[in-house]
């Protein structure tokens, strides 16, 4: 066989070889860069997976808790200032009360004083007739009327009888509690003689004796008014056998 021939032949089962050989060798190299590839890209999947993942587990955790932290304080919070509000009004609840028992108070204390100054007014403008001639212990005529005014003079300690005021009585007014002198001098000079033992109204006031009547017609306070300035006068009403 000739020489090229041969050259030719080996050169097309060598090229063939090389051929194989290369195709090997590619096949070889792409699975290792396919096994040094795998692990490294599934480690970079998961660790974006986990660092992906990762914040969204704790963004929301601690958001949570952040945000129950603060509704616990406002709550807490809210419940004092709730408590003190409660409690400021409760004080001023009181304290309005305090007043308007104090102004009720008041008002019903002036009421009362008013109503005691009424009726001392009133007292003081209706005539003072009543005495205790006309008690159930005395008849109201002139026997009870003496007997009366001797035990008022009794407990003043004024001198006097029963004989010696009927006598004066009967005579300056024959025992009518009513009686006025219009003619005398007394009269003419204003202050006319009242009464059963016909006093004027000078003597009346300033020998009246306490615990009976203002009411110079009122008969025991007539007769003890007399018996008292007779006293001063004479010695005792006993004595008085005429004008005096």
């Amino acid at each position: 066989m000739p020489a090229n021939v041969r050259l030719r032949a080996h050169s097309r089962a060598l090229t063939k070889r090389r051929k194989v050989v290369l195709a090997g060798a590619a096949a070889l190299g792409a699975a290792t860069l396919a096994v040094s590839a795998a692990p490294s890209q599934a480690q970079t999947t998961t660790g974006t997976a986990a660092v992906t993942a990762a914040p969204v587990q704790l963004s929301t955790q601690p958001i949570k808790g952040v945000r129950a932290s603060v509704t616990d304080q406002l709550a807490g919070d809210s419940v004092k200032i709730q408590a003190i509000e409660a409690k400021k009004q409760a004080v001023a609840k009181k304290a309005t009360a305090k007043k308007t028992a104090a102004k009720k108070a008041a008002v019903t204390k002036a009421r009362a004083g008013h109503q005691v100054k009424q009726a001392a007014s009133r007292s003081a403008e209706r005539p003072q007739m009543q005495t205790v001639a006309t008690s159930t212990s005395y008849g109201n005529n002139l026997d009870g009327w003496i007997r009366q005014s001797l035990a008022v003079m009794k407990q003043h300690n004024i001198p006097g009888s029963y004989h010696g005021l009927h006598k004066n009585i009967m005579r300056e007014s024959s025992g009518n509690p009513n009686a006025i002198n219009n003619w005398d001098i007394n009269a003419r000079n204003g202050i006319p003689s009242k009464g059963l033992l016909q006093v004027i109204e000078p003597t009346f006031r300033a020998y009246h004796v306490p615990g009976t009547s203002h009411n110079i017609y009122d008969p025991v306070a007539n007769i003890t008014a007399a018996a008292n300035y007779a006293s001063k006068r004479y010695g005792s009403i006993d004595n008085v056998n005429s004008a005096y």
